[in-house]
């Protein structure tokens, strides 16, 4: 008897059979396929992000207005550089052994303010005579662009040095020149209009498609330089000289000048091993921050001139005499101030001249911080203050203020007039001492606005 044939259960029309009707039941069926990952979607900066991403580039990117601090470095060296041959005759009696503020009175001045200078280190007369010496050629040196990383750094000390010992001598002008000495260290002011520069070109010039910057940093002079001065440097800190501390007394709180002295001249020796074994990444580094400390001290010198035309200003408003409009009536009486009697005593009869000029000098001091971002109204407030700055220097006799005030001021100048101005005398220069050939603008700078000025106007342009 054999078994009946299962039957097997009847579709219904439109039912769906299984996929696979013999697999078992305990079989788990395979998961299905994960989709295909997205990509990310591009990550869009925040409008504060660009602002940061814009600043950065701007204060790195460029040493920024290099014909503006081109002009003070000249300026200021060439105000220290006349003000010392012309007071070379008195120097002793100024600075030195013979004069009344004696040298162990100023040695006790400087330990109570803590202030630095070399010329307390020694007794001797040949001492100060090759301080003096040594910051008459630092100041010239600089004026004309050699060297002009070291030569700011012994213009500094030289500055320093000499004021420092006589703080009572100074009509106002040194203390400009005292702190533009310490900013300008930090500048890149050698860019145009020096022998640097110069060097600079005729070294890439010379490079015929190699590296440039590794064949001029093949430079034993200033190889020579550095190790001499570090020599130098070293013997005065090994003899405990005064001011040299490390962590005291300096510039800065918590910084002392040895400090600050050693960290410039490693500084020095770094960008030159930088520059000659280090190509690439480390090089741009460097520059990079050096850029960033051109133009931070670049930024500081703008509002320190800010702030010394602002206060005056203000502090005028505060006088009666100014008030009145007869403040400026009295100087031109004084003997000591009127090297042009005659010219003194016919613009101080005029009661309307002498308000219009009292009035007007606090009007543009007080104004001029104001009126930096409207580029045509700094320039009249600008070419104002130089005039005001000329008359003081010829009625009041006080020349080497007046000079370091234009000097101040010329780092509002504008580009285009600053590279105008130097080919008309590069014209001029090539006429009188060449004997032929087309004129060329000096120390290989364009005679156009470039790429160092920016792309558009700013403080300084």
């Amino acid at each position: 008897m054999t078994s009946p044939t299962p039957q097997q259960p009847q579709q219904t029309p439109g039912a769906q059979q299984p996929a696979h009707p013999t697999e078992p039941a305990d079989v788990p069926q395979q998961a299905p396929a994960s989709p295909a990952p997205q990509e990310p979607e591009p990550y869009e900066e925040t409008r504060i992000e660009r602002f940061i991403g814009r600043g950065f580039r701007y204060a790195t990117g460029r040493a920024l207005a290099p014909y503006q601090t081109a002009v003070i470095r000249i300026g200021f060296s060439a105000t220290w550089l006349l003000f010392l041959l012309r007071e070379w005759p008195h120097r002793a009696v100024l600075y030195g052994p013979d004069s009344p503020w004696s040298l162990d009175m100023a040695r006790r001045l400087l330990g109570g303010n803590h202030a630095f200078s070399v010329l307390p280190w020694s007794d001797s007369r040949g001492w100060f005579e090759g301080v003096y010496l040594l910051a008459i050629v630092a100041a010239a040196l600089l004026m004309l662009g050699w060297r002009t990383r070291t030569m700011s750094v012994l213009f500094m000390v030289g500055v320093i040095s000499l004021q420092n010992r006589s703080i009572f001598i100074g009509d106002g002008g040194d203390n400009v020149i005292h702190l533009m000495s310490l900013y300008l260290v930090l500048t890149r002011c050698g860019q145009v209009w020096s022998l640097d520069a110069r060097r600079a070109k005729r070294v890439a010039a010379a490079a015929d498609g190699t590296d440039g910057a590794a064949a001029g940093s093949r430079d034993l002079p200033g190889v020579i330089l550095w190790a001499v001065l570090g020599l130098a440097l070293a013997v005065a800190q090994v003899g405990g000289n005064y001011g040299l501390s490390w962590f005291d007394n300096g510039p800065f709180p918590h910084i002392g000048w040895s400090l600050v002295l050693w960290g410039l001249w490693a500084a020095h020796g770094l960008w030159w091993a930088v520059q000659r074994y280090a190509p690439g990444e480390p090089r741009v580094v460097l520059d990079t921050v050096a850029k960033l400390a051109h133009n931070g001290a670049l930024l500081v010198i703008m509002v320190e001139v800010c702030l010394i035309y602002a206060t005056a200003g203000w502090y005028k408003i505060q006088g009666s005499r100014w008030q009145d409009g007869t403040a400026v009536y009295f100087p031109m009486h004084l003997d000591y101030f009127s090297p042009w009697p005659a010219l003194s005593e016919l613009l101080g009869s005029n009661g309307v001249m002498i308000m219009l000029i009292t009035y007007g000098t606090v009007i543009v001091q007080v104004a001029f911080p104001f009126t930096l971002f409207n580029r045509r109204l700094k320039n009249v407030l600008l070419v104002m203050m130089i005039c005001e700055h000329l008359s003081i220097a010829i009625l009041l006799g006080l020349p080497f203020f007046s000079l370091a005030m234009i000097t101040a001021d010329a780092v509002f100048l504008p580009t285009n007039f600053l590279t105008w101005l130097s080919a008309r005398l590069s014209g001029l220069r090539e006429r009188l001492f060449s004997r032929g050939g087309p004129a060329s603008p000096a120390g290989g700078e364009p005679d156009t606005r470039t790429e160092h000025s920016g792309g558009g106007h700013t403080l300084v342009g």
